[in-house]
Order: C-alpha cells, then sequence, then structure tokens
C-alpha cells in the first residue's frame, strides 16, 4: 500500500507569518494532510510561550492552501461543547471545499484547564467517557441526523441538528491516543482514522489490542486508517540532524533532557527514517504524520516526501 504523508506544524514559539508560509510549503509540495495542535498553553518546554489556537487556525489555513486536509491532532474534547464543535468543522469543512477532519482525543494538561476554568473531570476516565459520548454525537450529527442525549449523559442534547451539512459526505472523524479499555474502544465504535505513537513494540500490542475490540464491536478493523506520529527531522549526516533538533528545541525552550528519550523523535539519514516507516508498515500504519518544531525546517519537509518516501515504497 502506497505511504501517505501528513505534517503537523507546532503552533508554540512561532509567529503567524512563519506558521503560514509554513503550511502553504505543505501544500505545495503535495502532503496528503496538514494538522496543528489543539492547546492554550505551549506543551513543549516551558508553558509560558505564544500558542495559536487550533479550529481558527484551521479556518485561516483554509484559505491559503488549495488541496491538503485540515485537521487537529487532536481537538480536545474538554475545551467546546460538542455541538459547537459540530457546527466549528462543518463551517471549516465549506471554507475548505471538503477538506475537514475531525481529530479529536480527551485532553490531557491540567494547567491549562486550571487556568481557564474548563472542567478537567475526576480523572482521565470520566473524560474518556465524555469523549466517547461526544464523538458518538458528532457521528450523528454529521450524518444528518438529529441528536438527544440519554438521561444520565454528559451532555444534554436536545433535538439537535447540524444545517448546513458538511459538504463531505462522510466527513471522517480521527481519534488520538492508545488507551487499551476506552479510548481504543471508542475508536472501534466510531474512527475512520486512529493515531498512536511509540516504540514497533507497542504499537504492535496496541494494533492487537484495538483488533480486538474491533472482533467485539463486529467492526472489520481494516475500515480504519492506522496512522502514526513521528518526529522527523532529515539530514545526510546524523551530526547535522543534532545540531537541528539542538537548535529547535532552543528556540522552544525545552530542555535536551526533556526529550533525548523520546522515541518519536527521528534524527539522522534519510536511510534511518525509511528504516522507521518500513518497520510500522509491516504493522499495518501507512500514514505517517509528522509533528515539525519552529523554525520550520524546509530540507526535512521537501527530503521526507521526495527523498524518503519512495525508498519506503520501492516494490
Amino acid at each position: 500500500m502506497t505511504t501517505k504523508l501528513g505534517v503537523l506544524l507546532w503552533s508554540q514559539a512561532t509567529d503567524w507569518p512563519a506558521f503560514e508560509a509554513a503550511a502553504k510549503r505543505v501544500d505545495q509540495l503535495g502532503y496528503d494532510s496538514l494538522w496543528t495542535w489543539d492547546h492554550l498553553y505551549a506543551i513543549f518546554g516551558d508553558p509560558d510561550q505564544p500558542i495559536f489556537e487550533g479550529y481558527t487556525t484551521l479556518a485561516a489555513w483554509s484559505k491559503v492552501t488549495t488541496r491538503v486536509r485540515l485537521g487537529l491532532l487532536v481537538g480536545a474534547n474538554t475545551f467546546r461543547n460538542p455541538g459547537v464543535v459540530a457546527k466549528m468543522l462543518t463551517t471549516i469543512d465549506h471554507a475548505s471545499g471538503g477538506r475537514a477532519v475531525a481529530g479529536l482525543g480527551g485532553a490531557w494538561m491540567e494547567p491549562e484547564h486550571t487556568a481557564t476554568g474548563i472542567d478537567f473531570g475526576s480523572g482521565f476516565g470520566e473524560r474518556l467517557d465524555w469523549l466517547d459520548e461526544s464523538i458518538a454525537a458528532l457521528r450523528a450529527l454529521f450524518d444528518g441526523k438529529r441528536v438527544t442525549s440519554q438521561p444520565g449523559g454528559h451532555y444534554q442534547f436536545k433535538d439537535l441538528v447540524l444545517l448546513p451539512p458538511p459538504v463531505q459526505p462522510h466527513l471522517p472523524i480521527l481519534i488520538g491516543g492508545s488507551g487499551e479499555k476506552k479510548t481504543l474502544r471508542t475508536v472501534a465504535k466510531y474512527a475512520d482514522k486512529w493515531n498512536a505513537m511509540g516504540s514497533v513494540e507497542l504499537l504492535a500490542h496496541k494494533v492487537e489490542v484495538l483488533r480486538r475490540h474491533c472482533d467485539e464491536v463486529g467492526r472489520d478493523i481494516a475500515e480504519i486508517e492506522m496512522t502514526v506520529g513521528c518526529k522527523p527531522i532529515i539530514r545526510s549526516s546524523a551530526e547535522d540532524g543534532q545540531r537541528l533538533w539542538e537548535a529547535q528545541m532552543a528556540n522552544n525552550r525545552t530542555p535536551m533532557s526533556d526529550v533525548l528519550d523520546d522515541d518519536t523523535f527521528w534524527v539522522g539519514t534519510p536511510d534511518l527514517i525509511a528504516e522507521r516507516m518500513a518497520e510500522r508498515k509491516a504493522l499495518g500504519f501507512h500514514t505517517f504524520l509528522a509533528e515539525v518544531a519552529a523554525p520550520y525546517d524546509d530540507e526535512t519537509l521537501d527530503r521526507w516526501i521526495n527523498e524518503v518516501v519512495p525508498m519506503v515504497d520501492v516494490g
């Protein structure tokens, strides 16, 4: 299966002109999708850094790009009422000519909730229950159905309808996260796409857990596009890649000690990146979503799609 590529541009430690220019570059290079985070505080290094809001970023990008699909990786379900999220994503779908992806997750960063007074729930389990309820409603709304909440739920929808409907007949939902009891159950029930991260061994285990959930809910796991996150930095030598990584982390006020053990940073030669991609393709991950930190690296963006992917797709 042919490899698909997307790029997530870090929304922290940048200014808008650079952020927008990088989005245009991703679109021009022929990437399949373009993403950003959904956070109110910076998530790498010092939290008190500039960071742009997610959905308004997608709306702005919709008017300066022409082909990439647009989504959050992932939208924080706690931040907004799902009925409002459905309306926002539908608006972005219209503004972009049918390119929106509904990326959603349970949310994890407590300080930004505390600072804004947003309910963080009693724990991760409760937030994942909210996520399941939210995604069920979004799927129904996107599909043209009216939604009324069941008694005892977190939300209180009453005959909610979404007009106009999205441009896409089936606006896709991506769920990020790999929690084995709840998140992957929600993925099995509703997701068109699933995003995971980690080592080959961890990913192999998560795929099997998802497969069991799919079997239990009567879903073919092949219906779910499995996407994997990574943070590639591509240079002709490992030393050059290391220097760029250190410079990017300094720009993001992130000590190297915070990231040295993060196995989602792939720093090195095209051969190294291709090897790691091939390992994950063997597990069924054919879509790779690269996080790119500011200052955004044109060389990595260019070499990943033009040099590395042909190596992975040989044969």
